[in-house]
């Protein structure tokens, strides 16, 4: 059972409960007009404000530090950030449940997967829950900290999972000198980054060279390659593009979105390659 939901969403915000608190933050995509009437908005236990020149939070009620939120299964840690976040992106799931099929339908035995730009480790988890040994990799030492409390919340301590803390370009290198190989790749590259030596991350200027890094670490008989993206002008068909032209296969993408009762919502775009 899920304790997230999207209540609603709006005049450029969304209305998510996290557990038993409310949340109240921007949402660009929300052009249209909210559903749900204006005083069930104002019942929201904390708004976040982000404008030109200011960023805040606004509590209507004390919130702790942390508490835990479950999603599609998983649990997670979650909390205010100074960013808006509060440690997960709930339009992941839709890939979670999609790799975890396409892992029991494969009937392979562990297989290996690599999750890059990994966060705090939602796929990595799914993926962990149905038998896969995964790679976790993240160039944030205190994101890839709450991935590792985010296993233990799920029991999962002992589960084989390597967490990585590097610059995802230098660590595909090394992988391929390594001749070794993955059975999935999944990765949801930033913007903008930066790696673990405050190398730069460019998505334009990246992107292209680590799918091919990507293609080459894949096993001889792979089960999929998932690429996410929120980049504005990253649509489904240009993720499809960038795909066909890794290795050939077959290529799905579509909008990654939040389901919701009033209005779903956008959130991005996928693609997933397949031999």
């Amino acid at each position: 059972m899920s304790t997230y939901a999207l209540l609603d969403s709006g005049f450029g915000r969304k209305l998510e409960r996290f557990g038993e608190f409310t949340i109240d933050r921007p949402c660009a995509q929300a052009v249209w007009n909210p559903v749900l009437p204006k005083g069930d908005w104002e019942k929201a236990d904390a708004i976040f404000i982000r404008r030109e020149k200011e960023t805040r939070w606004i509590f209507r009620r004390r919130l702790p530090k942390e508490w835990i939120c479950s999603l599609e299964g998983v649990q997670f840690l979650v909390g205010p950030t100074d960013f808006g976040h509060l440690g997960m992106f709930p339009e992941h799931a839709l890939g979670w449940r999609w790799m975890q099929d396409a892992v029991i339908k494969s009937k392979r035995e562990r297989p290996s997967i690599l999750n890059l730009f990994a966060y705090s480790g939602g796929a990595t988890l799914a993926l962990a829950q149905c038998g896969c040994e995964v790679c976790h990799l993240d160039a944030s030492k205190k994101t890839v900290d709450l991935a590792r409390r985010n296993a233990a919340a799920n029991h999962l301590e002992t589960a084989p999972i390597r967490w990585i803390i590097d610059d995802v370009s230098k660590f595909l290198q090394r992988e391929l000198r390594r001749g070794r190989k993955y059975d999935g790749i999944l990765l949801d590259p930033p913007s903008f980054g930066r790696g673990t030596n405050q190398e730069i991350f460019k998505i334009d200027d990246a992107l292209s060279a680590l799918l091919q890094s990507c293609a080459n670490l894949l096993s001889d008989n792979p089960i999929f390659l998932f690429l996410s993206c929120h980049t504005p002008g990253y649509t489904p068909i240009v993720l499809k593009h960038l795909l066909r032209q890794m290795r050939p296969g077959t290529v799905l993408s579509g909008e990654m979105v939040i389901p919701s009762a009033q209005n779903e919502l956008p959130s991005g775009s996928y693609a997933i390659w397949q031999p």
